[in-house]
């Protein structure tokens, strides 16, 4: 459901993978919002824009979250006076859980604080991204599936998405605007540069520098994980939800799960990514970490294998086409904390179907969805499949 008439998006985060997707899934909407019906699309992020959107509704302004918010308010005073809608998709990442507070506290009060004093009786809804990180599922074994009901875990001051939530919340109790909070797990998705975390691409580099090298891509995590379930949130698919929870009065003030809606298991999912890159992947026998004492286990740590991975890839570039500085865009600490789980962390979605949600998004073909917008980008090679070898076999000739 687009956005009615007459209404002002205004978003955050657009150079990354959420904002992007919420920029890209409004301007794909029927024409409802048209220039002349004084509906817009106003995109920020702290970094110079990545994408152009060949829409006229889309205006950019570049922001800072974590300035002083009266630098923040004069900064987005001259386009957010009449601001409807705001969707909080910013995010400062550091594989470092325990710094994660500090930047992304004071990120959302003060992109909350900016815009309600700025769009003032014009805002009517304000929506906040958060994540799986909120049932503790980062930290080891918990409650599985997770579901909205889940109570608060004693985060010893570490879980930011609390703070944020309280944060919007007293504010609410004082104002006529409604809420919505989005609880995605691991998302899918493309994102014009670099991204704090990008899973989908991490995995992509890895499985075509080792095809490149002449090396069978290992499952990273460990044995019990390859063998688990997983879910995964395509950003389309978050963004639909965003803007549904949005759009609907019964969904005001209210939390929703998202995932796709389907499960897979790595042990197939693995082979199945790497079938995509012309890359014959075997079952995995062997395995230095099986993840049985329910804590993260690595068989492989993924900073360490690209330490030296950087000259294979601008070699590739060369020969196939792709972005050189894309291999520094690897989230490989990210990418580590997604395959080294010892433990499930599938989500419910069942409240949204409850509450009349009901897109559903294969995952593979998600997946491919991403790796197509990152080739068709120039990120990673056009056609990469065609172009390369089967891949050798460490020390063989052609």
């Amino acid at each position: 459901m687009p956005l009615a008439t007459g209404k002002v998006a205004f978003v955050t985060g657009c150079n990354g993978v959420s904002g992007n997707a919420i920029t890209e899934y409004l301007i794909r909407q029927p024409p409802v919002l048209t220039i002349m019906s004084r509906s817009r699309i106003i995109v920020t992020s702290r970094s110079p824009l990545k994408n152009y959107w060949q829409d006229p509704r889309v205006q950019f302004v570049a922001v800072d979250f974590l300035a002083p918010v009266e630098t923040i308010i004069q900064n987005i005073l001259p386009l957010c006076k009449d601001v409807t809608h705001a969707y909080f998709a910013a995010y400062v990442h550091t594989d470092e859980f325990a710094e994660l507070p500090k930047l992304n506290i004071p990120l959302f009060e003060n992109f909350l604080t900016a815009i309600d004093t700025v769009a003032g009786e014009s805002l009517q809804r304000v929506c906040l991204q958060t994540g799986g990180k909120h049932y503790g599922a980062h930290l080891g074994p918990t409650e599985c599936p997770l579901h909205e009901e889940m109570l608060r875990y004693d985060d010893k001051g570490e879980m930011f998405y609390y703070n944020q939530e309280d944060f919007l919340f007293a504010l609410h109790k004082k104002r006529k605007w409604s809420w919505n909070v989005i609880r995605p797990n691991a998302i899918i998705g493309f994102t014009p540069g670099k991204n704090g975390m990008s899973e989908a691409l991490s995995l992509a580099l890895f499985m075509i520098v080792c095809k490149e090298l002449g090396e069978t891509p290992k499952f990273p995590g460990n044995k019990y994980f390859y063998n688990s379930l997983d879910d995964h949130s395509y950003a389309m698919g978050l963004a639909d939800m965003s803007i549904w929870a949005t759009t609907h009065e019964h969904t005001k003030n209210e939390a929703f799960n998202h995932v796709n809606g389907d499960t897979f298991v790595w042990r197939y999912f693995f082979e199945k990514i790497g079938r995509y890159f012309g890359i014959d992947i075997p079952p995995q026998i062997e395995w230095t970490e099986l993840g049985e004492e329910g804590k993260y286990a690595h068989s492989i740590h993924m900073g360490d294998w690209a330490k030296d991975k950087q000259d294979t890839w601008e070699r590739m570039c060369e020969k196939y086409g792709g972005n050189p500085e894309a291999f520094s865009w690897g989230t490989w600490g990210f990418l580590d904390w997604t395959t080294g789980k010892a433990w499930p962390t599938v989500s419910t979605i069942s409240k949204a179907r409850k509450f009349g949600w009901n897109r559903y998004d294969d995952t593979y073909e998600c997946w491919v969805a991403t790796f197509r917008a990152f080739e068709n980008a120039g990120v990673l090679p056009r056609n990469y499949r065609e172009k390369s070898s089967p891949g050798l076999a460490v020390g063989q000739t052609k």
